[in-house]
């Protein structure tokens, strides 16, 4: 991460004074311009320095979203969307100043359809609202990213989380989209059907565009069917490699795990701290299985064979619903538990994926490299995707400091890409990871950049993140 990559872009201030005016007259309390507003609007929960929208349009249709795409376009000015701003990588940042989108209130799920296991849902709908919707039908959605984020927000940033390991990521659930585009108008990028060889498939296009592409107005998922039994349980290992060897073995193995998450020494001692628990301070796994009243001890069973031979310590699972809550609630609050090691500190959330055969010496070098530098940095993983992250506290008045994190993170991707990995496995490009996405695909960013000329050819959407344009 490198701050001279969220720098201001030009802003075109005739453009956005002429939408302020069309807008406020056009939707009277609904179009803000107030100073809490706008900060509100640009909340990155990181480092990065806030850039703040001009307005902010809290809609609730998608012709609300054509009426501002349309003004913002004729006016060539810049528009964001906003779901709940916990994306990590100043995503929702105005770079270039413009509109804030803000779909709080386009939170209606649209469809459901139990039979096909699918849903039609608004892009302010919540991950736990939807299920919450959905508890009556048997079926649930399993992207679980931690934060409470909305479905519009998963797929523009390609979301994943705990449960990828067995369901897949956002990419891997959505059927289709709506999006508003350049011109004003809204397109279908696919039908309901499973599977379909219909020319491009545009709704992976927009799915991670991270907004600079169009407007999401809608957003179809798959379901799942939710299991008959769940059980779910931690162990502690005596290291990261030993860790690492349990959860390639049990893929090798062909165990079906819905959840495998690493958590090293000092994450660990920070929930045992925050969560009240009483783990092991080591590196420890936190599983789920998913299955039946017959499958799932048989799973946990083979699971901890597995650990027993890598010289892990016993296996204690669960199918109790409390203890596997508070298990999951502690893998969730790992953000705030960290925080709380010095709460005094900033926080940098980072993240890459490397092949999970790479996943030990990545997490092992990375220890190494906090350590050497005398930093504080507790380390959580998706083991099974190979995909970690990074808490590094320091503190942000200090250049010092700055350059230090900033050199981190830049080690931290030179490492992750050097294994064949990405600079990122699910937080997204943003401002924060632009550098480095050059480095990963070197010219084929420029087709990214031909792509978004093509559908974007004035630049209003989200401009200043993934990549410079022009």
């Amino acid at each position: 991460m490198a701050l001279k990559d969220a720098k201001a872009g030009t802003r075109n201030e005739a453009g956005i004074s002429a939408v302020l005016g069309i807008l406020k007259q056009s939707f009277g309390e609904r179009f803000q311009t107030g100073q809490s507003f706008r900060e509100q609007h640009a909340h990155t929960t990181t480092y990065i320095p806030p850039q703040l929208p001009d307005g902010v349009l809290f809609a609730e249709s998608a012709d609300d979203v054509k009426a501002v795409v349309r003004a913002c376009a004729i006016h060539k000015v810049p528009v964001i969307g906003f779901g709940v701003g916990t994306s990590l990588e100043g995503q929702v940042n105005a770079a270039n100043g413009g509109i804030s989108i803000d779909f709080s209130r386009m939170n209606r799920v649209l469809e459901v359809n139990p039979e096909d296991l699918d849903c039609t849902v608004e892009p302010g709908v919540t991950r736990e609202a939807l299920n919450i919707h959905l508890r009556d039908t048997g079926l649930f959605f399993p992207i679980d990213p931690g934060a409470n984020a909305s479905i519009g927000g998963m797929a523009s940033t390609r979301a994943s989380g705990t449960n990828a390991v067995r369901y897949g990521t956002m990419k891997d659930n959505v059927l289709a989209v709506t999006a508003v585009t350049a011109n004003g108008e809204e397109i279908r990028t696919a039908r309901r059907a499973r599977k379909s060889s219909a020319g491009y498939d545009l709704t992976r296009l927009f799915v991670g565009a991270e907004g600079t592409l169009g407007i999401l107005t809608s957003v179809t998922l798959r379901l799942q069917a939710i299991p008959q039994k769940i059980a779910g349980g931690a162990c502690a290992f005596p290291s990261i490699k030993a860790a690492c060897d349990a959860v390639i073995m049990t893929i090798q193995m062909g165990i079906p795990v819905a959840r495998i998450e690493l958590l090293d020494t000092v994450q660990i001692r920070a929930c045992n701290a925050y969560s009240k628990l009483s783990y092991a301070e080591s590196p420890t796994l936190f599983l789920e299985f998913h299955g039946t009243d017959e499958t799932v001890p048989l799973q946990s069973a083979g699971f901890g064979e597995i650990a027993a031979e890598c010289g892990g310590g016993e296996f204690l699972w669960t199918a109790n619903a409390e203890e596997r809550t508070k298990l999951w609630k502690a893998r969730h609050d790992a953000y705030w538990s960290a925080r709380a090691l010095a709460p005094g500190l900033a926080a940098l959330s980072t993240d890459v994926c490397v092949p999970i055969s790479r996943l030990a010496d990545c997490v092992s070098e990375t220890q190494a490299d906090i350590e050497t530098h005398g930093m504080l940095g507790p380390i959580v993983g998706h083991a099974g995707d190979g995909n970690f992250h990074v808490l590094l506290l320091f503190d942000d008045k200090s250049a010092e400091d700055i350059a230090k994190a900033e050199g981190f993170v830049q080690r931290l991707n030179k490492r992750a890409l050097d294994m064949d990995g990405t600079c990122t496995g699910e937080h997204g490009i943003g401002q924060g990871k632009m550098a480095f996405l050059e480095q990963e695909l070197g010219g084929t960013v420029d087709l990214m950049r031909q792509v978004k000329q093509a559908l974007d050819p004035d630049n209003i959407f989200n401009p200043g993140k993934i990549f410079h344009q022009g």
